[in-house]
């Protein structure tokens, strides 16, 4: 097979805008000993993405960088020293590229402070990539990286892993939330789920959502959680508002209870003006901020994900072409979206 010398890719010369999308075709090299070269086939969008490109994520971003962090592809090469892939091998890659354990470091990130994978064709190191399960398509599959799993290492890899029986509350209907949705399901939790939409809590219903709540038309949503368990509160809470929905989230954990922090999707602004320290002392609460997961994790993820190949099954709300990233970008703005927005290399 002959190896492909130069890669189409998007890049922001400037950020500000997801407008400020330029397509360029640059060099591309072959493996070095230790590396894998992928064919992207599909890349799939985060909120953060969205941030990076408004230059509003707190992390930055190198200067021209290639976005995204998220994707499924091909192997097409391998290093001279790698045993553990082949060509042909269908791999995502992992959002930390350092991040191989759970107590590795983590600020090789991908889209951000390392250039991103919206590009025809990427090397990464063997050791970041993952096998995809053999059942998604590269569609579904490029949208495990960050969604899946940072549900997955909020429910079921942290200090106290999800038990069947318990009762937990997801918020919203984006990647993570439906992820999270899911394996609560599959591990036999109840969950409650909120959303703006009764057409997207129908979809969560869907998926095995027990009790549902539009926030907009119950905007104290707490007190609904409470009146749902009975006035004990759920056993564990899924945080995608941040300081937006930080305090309700807290009113409606039972005593003793966790909160899992992993999204900012209410805006990164001043901490509301409501005592949040007290209750979570008095309620001795366990809030942990989560920030994706590791390659053990990720591996680990996929044979959950292989053994329960329906019920997991990733939700694609769109799918667009390489050409039409900034259509995508704009379709993730307006945030009408259920599940994951891929782009298809």
């Amino acid at each position: 097979m002959t190896l492909p010398t130069t890669t189409r890719q998007h890049y922001f010369p400037q950020l500000g805008s997801f407008n400020n999308l330029v397509v360029q075709e640059v060099p591309v090299s072959a493996p070095k000993a230790n590396e894998v070269l992928v064919k992207t086939h599909a890349v799939s969008l985060q909120y953060r993405d969205l941030l990076i490109a408004k230059d509003k994520n707190p992390g930055g971003a190198v200067e021209n960088l290639v976005p995204c962090s998220d994707m499924a592809g091909e192997v097409i090469a391998v290093g001279e020293d790698v045993k553990e892939w082949k060509v042909g091998d269908r791999v995502c890659t992992n959002f930390h590229q350092d991040k191989l354990h759970n107590d590795s470091p983590n600020e090789l990130v991908l889209g951000g402070p390392v250039q991103g994978v919206l590009t025809q064709y990427r090397t990464f190191p063997a050791e970041t990539l993952v096998a995809i399960p053999s059942h998604l398509s590269y569609e579904e599959a490029s949208t495990l990286p960050c969604a899946a799993l940072t549900a997955y290492n909020a429910f079921l890899s942290g200090y106290e892993p999800l038990k069947a029986g318990d009762t937990v509350l997801v918020q919203g209907t984006g990647g993570t939330s439906l992820f999270a949705l899911q394996f609560a399901v599959v591990s036999g939790a109840t969950v409650i789920a909120t959303s703006s939409s009764d057409e997207k809590l129908k979809i969560a219903t869907k998926l095995g959502a027990k009790h549902v709540i539009n926030y907009k038309k119950t905007p104290n949503w707490a007190a609904e959680v409470l009146k749902l368990t009975n006035g004990v509160g759920v056993d564990r809470v899924i945080e995608l508002g941040g300081n937006a929905t930080l305090a309700q989230s807290i009113a409606s954990v039972r005593k003793g209870g966790s909160i899992d922090i992993i999204g900012v999707l209410g805006g990164l602004g001043d901490v509301p003006a409501v005592d949040i320290i007290g209750p979570c002392i008095f309620k001795q609460l366990k809030i942990r901020g989560i920030y994706v997961g590791s390659v053990v994790q990720f591996q680990n993820m996929n044979k959950l994900i292989s053994a329960n190949p329906e019920a997991t099954r990733p939700i694609i709300d769109k799918v667009f072409g390489f050409d039409e990233a900034k259509a995508a970008y704009a379709h993730m703005d307006s945030q009408t979206h259920v599940g994951k927005i891929v782009i298809k290399i």
